[in-house]
């Protein structure tokens, strides 16, 4: 997300977000020895899922469990809890997992436990599957340009120059795209990835068929004859064309942190770039170079983090729409650019990192041979030429297992995009001595993440820094890949406690998506919703930072008393209009957990 706060409007009323949350918020704030508290997947999961419940109290837990049917009260199942030993959340120091994977029977269902019993939940009900279309709804919220979500044309004077070969304030075309999070930047960082990760998901569902159609191009409500996936895509294909008007012109990102001039919707913008309140904003050239129009200057290197993404999603659209008479035209278009920008990246190999301009907070990229591996093993895919193979293979020893992934501590989207979608793309073109490189790389990083999950009952191996719950889709979606390069399932259940997490298995006891679920994000940092009153369903919340990160940040501010104020432990989540930290929803995010949710549904076509 675009760092930084957009801080101007005073909640005066909070409301509770469901009956059931008002019950356990009660319980917590008047919190009794024998207070027990139970936490699962809210949305459920697949008969043959691992499924695992968590209760948690400030005194010894109950010994057995059991599940029983939603409508009828009747017990379905019976087991023993598992006591989670050398972990402790907050004040609570008792912790006991529910494991009940063996019941397979589709229905509805809660755990009880003593006398509490959790929200329902589904088996084989098949939610999560729904969930790629219903995500998709936030990320046609965030369209810039026309924004199907308010019915509005926006940021038609995108953008003037800043950097590169054109005079300063030289005015190009950058309308469309996507705005960042919950204000109205744009970044090729970013959006090339979502591109291709929503390309992606398509390319390896097991059944395309399951991705609906009720938008069209547009993303207004009628269908279009191709999937909505796909219509989303395309909005983000249409845009990075954009950024790229000539083979050896690139630009990376449009409006900067100016924009954090106050709320309001995005046809009404009031941000003053130079040329004019709601005039025309600033379009950044990538040069490689360190940017920054006032003191507070970047690092960059180069611009291979970014050539490497958009030579990916150029690829994946050839290979998608290749075949079709009717998209033909554009797949080769897409083709040519990606060569285009990916030679740029092979002749100034670094990172090109985002601009700030009042404040010092901005995408701290540091990596870029995982991009570049990504980009070449996809035009190979494409063209089937082997110098693409060739750089493939040097990227992706270059890559290895570098990440975040084990690491306390990490600067803000040091290590994008979280995982290296590269060595999974490139696996299957390749020996088998270093089909178990690669396997291996992915291994290692999920391993860390495993010996670090010991240090909180969750088993979560996340560092809570800004954004974690990216980095939880990350680990998800690097499990899921690893068990489809090896047919290696040590790591299934541990994958799926992050997806349950994210799904409502935390100590706050809320899913991380807005509208999904029974508890969920309302007081979201978002302009859209909060203006429009309008609730959007699918937008991913940064998620749970440290507490020293959530008191370290300008601009962050919650309001008093805070009511999950007795979940908060090492990490700390706020439902909170103002607490960009941790309920701020983006684009990224999403659409990276498109990905995830699309990879649950079995083996790749």
């Amino acid at each position: 997300m675009p760092p930084g706060p957009i801080l101007l409007v005073k909640i005066t009323a909070r409301l509770l977000c469901t009956a059931a949350l008002a019950l356990a918020l009660s319980a917590g704030s008047n919190l009794r020895a024998e207070t027990i508290f139970v936490r699962v997947n809210q949305l459920g999961y697949t008969a043959q899922a691992p499924k695992t419940g968590l209760a948690f109290s400030i005194t010894e837990l109950p010994k057995t469990f059991s599940v029983e049917d939603e409508r009828t009260r009747q017990v379905v199942f019976t087991g023993d809890t598992k006591p989670v030993t050398e972990a402790t959340w907050g004040r609570f120091t008792h912790h006991v997992e529910l494991p009940f994977g063996a019941l397979c029977q589709p229905g509805r269902y809660v755990v009880r436990i003593g006398e509490q019993r959790s929200l329902p939940f589904a088996i084989g009900g098949g939610d999560e599957t729904a969930l790629p279309d219903r995500l998709l709804e936030f990320m046609r919220q965030q369209r810039c340009g026309y924004n199907p979500w308010l019915d509005a044309e926006c940021h038609q004077l995108d953008g003037r120059t800043a950097y590169g070969p054109e005079p300063a304030g030289a005015t190009i075309d950058a309308r469309g795209g996507w705005h960042d999070a919950g204000d109205l930047l744009k970044y090729l960082l970013t959006s090339s990835n979502a591109t291709a990760q929503l390309l992606l998901a398509h390319a390896l569902s097991s059944d395309a068929a399951r991705f609906s159609d009720h938008c069209d191009a547009r993303g207004r409500p009628t269908s279009n004859g191709q999937p909505d996936l796909l219509d989303e895509a395309r909005w983000g294909l249409d845009w990075l064309l954009k950024l790229h008007p000539a083979p050896d012109q690139l630009y990376h990102q449009v409006a900067d942190d100016r924009d954090h001039c106050g709320w309001r919707l995005p046809q009404n913008e009031i941000a003053d770039y130079g040329w004019g309140k709601g005039g025309a904003r600033v379009a950044y050239f990538a040069d490689g170079q360190p940017q920054g129009l006032r003191k507070f200057q970047s690092v960059s290197t180069g611009v291979a983090n970014l050539a490497g993404r958009y030579a990916a999603a150029m690829a994946l659209a050839f290979q998608i729409w290749k075949d079709d008479p009717a998209q033909r035209a554009l797949a080769h278009r897409c083709l040519q650019a990606g060569r285009e920008v990916y030679a740029l990246g092979r002749a100034r190999e670094g990172v090109q990192q985002g601009n700030s301009y009042l404040a010092p907070y901005r995408y701290e990229e540091t990596t870029w041979a995982d991009d570049m591996e990504w980009g070449a093993a996809e035009l190979f895919r494409a063209t089937r030429e082997p110098l693409f193979l060739a750089d493939a293979t040097r990227y992706a020893q270059l890559a290895a297992d570098e990440g975040w992934m084990g690491r306390e501590q990490a600067g803000h989207y040091q290590f994008y995009p979280f995982m290296n979608v590269g060595h999974f793309r490139l696996h299957d073109l390749v020996a088998p001595e270093l089909q178990a490189t690669l396997a291996g790389y992915y291994r290692a990083g999920l391993e860390r993440c495993r010996q670090a999950s010991e240090r909180n009952p969750y088993r979560i191996g996340v560092p809570f820094i800004w954004c974690s719950n990216n980095l939880v889709v990350a680990l998800v979606t690097q499990g899921r890949l690893y068990e489809r390069m090896t047919g290696d399932a040590r790591y299934r259940e541990f994958i799926a406690a992050h997806r349950d997490w994210l799904l409502g298995r935390n100590p706050w006891g809320t899913t991380m998506f807005t509208e999904v679920g029974a508890v969920f994000p309302r007081q979201v940092h978002l302009m859209t919703a909060r203006l429009t009153k309008r609730a959007v369903c699918g937008g991913l919340v940064d998620g749970p930072v440290y507490e020293r990160i959530f008191k370290t940040l300008k601009g962050v501010t919650i309001a008093t008393p805070d009511p999950l104020a007795e979940f908060q432990g090492v990490a700390v989540y706020h439902d909170d209009l103002h607490d960009y930290s941790t309920n701020e929803p983006t684009m990224d995010g999403t659409a990276a957990a498109i990905l995830m949710f699309a990879l649950d549904d079995g083996p790749a076509r």
